[in-house]
């Protein structure tokens, strides 16, 4: 390939990436003057390629609106990236509905890959393994995931046929503040307008959204992930748990994540150091119990059991076990 055609291709890579390029941009990028990238902006308009022209002091070249680029141009290291996010998002679950679609993806940036990149690529896919099996969680719908999209962006009202997870069809309103990516699975978090209280659901269990009439006003200072942690930890299960643990914030933290539990810090005292080991009311919901009791002994760090009784007992008989094998050892 010459490099005046080469340029023109890095130029058309340039400006595919979206945005007005000023003349000077374009100039640095190609290591040529600002009359050689006016020329290959005309060589581009002469193969159909609708470069326009921005004028005004933030003036430049930008592609024309709705233009479909027909060649795929990547460098190795965005190829890398893509195919990259392809297999850990198949992996982690955190695909839409076509179980194949990121196969197929994968499947046409590799046919259009150069055989010199295609082969480095093979190389490092087949020298990648994984420490867990590959996701098995439901994936939603994605229609679905794109009108819930949209009616976030423009602040409308949706009406989403919902099965729970108990197999209750219904059909709910929905004002979403956001979409949420955790643990493998997708979450719409928002408020129910007609009983005025947060909703978050699993888009998977989402049969058909449809946006409604009206708009409406997000909270201020939204956080739509901290939302869905914070359900996490509050919602109903058959226990409740209370614990006063000793440490830090960051220890119990690596341990009782904010999915998990909801922690109280207590202020520290006048001249204390905020980040120094105190006791700390920890408060969490379960519908079993028998995981606990590993996770506190591996916290090593003096605790307390306010409820349930049953919890103590767990302790206590998960403490004679270590206790009995460390005798036989």
């Amino acid at each position: 390939m010459s490099r005046p055609t080469g340029r023109v291709l890095t130029l058309l890579e340039l400006l595919q990436s979206g945005g007005i390029r000023t003349v000077a941009e374009l100039a640095g990028k190609l290591g040529v003057d600002g009359r050689t990238v006016r020329r290959y902006v005309d060589q581009l308009n002469d193969l159909d390629v609708p470069v326009e022209a921005v004028r005004g002091r933030y003036g430049g070249y930008r592609l024309g609106s709705g233009y479909r680029l027909p060649p795929l141009m990547l460098s190795d290291d965005e190829a890398l990236a893509v195919l990259l996010g392809l297999v850990a998002g198949r992996r982690a679950g955190l695909m839409t509905a076509a179980d194949t679609a990121s196969e197929t993806a994968a499947a046409k940036i590799r046919r259009v890959l150069p055989q010199r990149v295609a082969r480095r690529l093979d190389t490092v896919l087949d020298s990648l393994a994984f420490t867990a099996p590959p996701g098995t969680f439901a994936t939603p719908d994605a229609e679905v995931l794109l009108t819930v999209a949209d009616a976030i962006r423009h602040r409308r009202p949706i009406s989403v046929r919902y099965t729970d997870r108990d197999g209750r069809r219904s059909e709910r309103s929905l004002h979403a503040y956001g979409i949420v990516a955790h643990s493998g699975r997708w979450y719409v978090t928002g408020a129910d307008p007609g009983i005025g209280e947060d909703r978050t659901f699993r888009l998977d269990r989402i049969e058909g959204a449809r946006t409604l009439p009206g708009s409406f006003e997000a909270p201020a200072e939204l956080d739509p992930a901290q939302r869905v942690l914070t359900g996490f930890a509050t919602a109903e299960y058959r226990h409740e748990v209370t614990l006063r643990i000793h440490g830090t914030v960051e220890q119990i933290r690596a341990r009782l994540p904010a999915s998990v539990a909801s922690l109280e810090e207590d202020a520290p005292a006048a001249g204390g150091d905020p980040a120094a080991e105190r006791w700390l009311r920890v408060e969490l919901r379960a519908e079993r119990l028998e995981w606990l009791p590993p996770v506190l002994a591996s916290l090593d760090r003096p605790f307390v059991i306010e409820r349930p009784d049953e919890l103590r007992g767990l302790v206590t008989a998960f403490a004679d076990r270590l206790a009995s094998r460390a005798r036989e050892a």
